[in-house]
């Protein structure tokens, strides 16, 4: 299915004024380009992606669960779209990631390669510890996430993986606590253009409480 690889700054702005059920309804058809279009027309075989993961355990974890001590994010059940994207994104320097950029780029690795570890890691059940925030902070953080998220992570978190909006909830606190400060500085590369102004607006504490809000969403169902 075609993609889009970042969404204009004029229809982000259009998306973000439509509401959480209509915006569902929207049918957003760009074209993707380059790796990112040629690995999302392969088809990922979870069973080779399992094999290929054995070299991210180490800051991953086995079961994808990530480590909230280090802001390592949880991977398991990820949408697809969004991991190929991320990793596309790290190989061509669009997205800066110092720590994972040499991964990445390892001559060995295929698109095919790439494919396969999101098939792999978006069928993982989501075990394990997952970092909590401050439990005074939800109250704040529901109001801004209803506010400002919904619209593009939607209602539960869910993520939206045909626009590579990630799912955000029981994601861990303190990496959602960084990326906030990385995609308000412009440090991340990556971020969806509408976001920075957001989050410019926040205090601390405001990016604390969102932040608290989206790591204790319970995992939504798969469809």
């Amino acid at each position: 299915m075609p993609l889009p690889t970042r969404l204009p700054l004029t229809l982000v702005i259009a998306l973000a004024g439509i509401a959480g059920p209509a915006l569902a309804q929207v049918k957003v058809m760009l074209p993707t380009t380059g790796d990112i279009k040629s690995t999302l027309a392969l088809t990922g075989d979870s069973q080779r992606g399992k094999d290929i993961y054995g070299e991210c355990q180490t800051c991953h974890r086995r079961d994808a669960s990530g480590r909230a001590n280090t802001a390592v994010p949880r991977l398991s059940g990820q949408h697809a779209s969004v991991i190929i994207k991320q990793l596309m994104d790290i190989r061509s320097g669009q997205r800066v990631n110092v720590a994972m950029k040499d991964y990445v780029l390892e001559p060995q690795l295929t698109l095919q390669h790439f494919a396969d570890i999101a098939a792999y890691l978006e069928s993982l059940p989501v075990v394990g510890a997952l970092g909590k925030g401050p439990p005074e902070l939800l109250p704040r953080g529901q109001a801004l996430y209803e506010k400002d998220c919904a619209v593009c992570h939607g209602a539960q978190g869910e993520g939206r993986p045909e626009l590579f909006h990630p799912m955000v909830a029981s994601q861990h606190y303190t990496y959602l606590v960084r990326e906030l400060e990385l995609i308000r500085d412009g440090e991340r590369g990556n971020s969806n253009p509408a976001m920075p102004p957001i989050l410019k607006n926040y205090s601390a504490d405001d990016r604390r409480a969102v932040a608290a809000y989206m790591a204790q969403l319970p995992v939504p169902e798969r469809r």
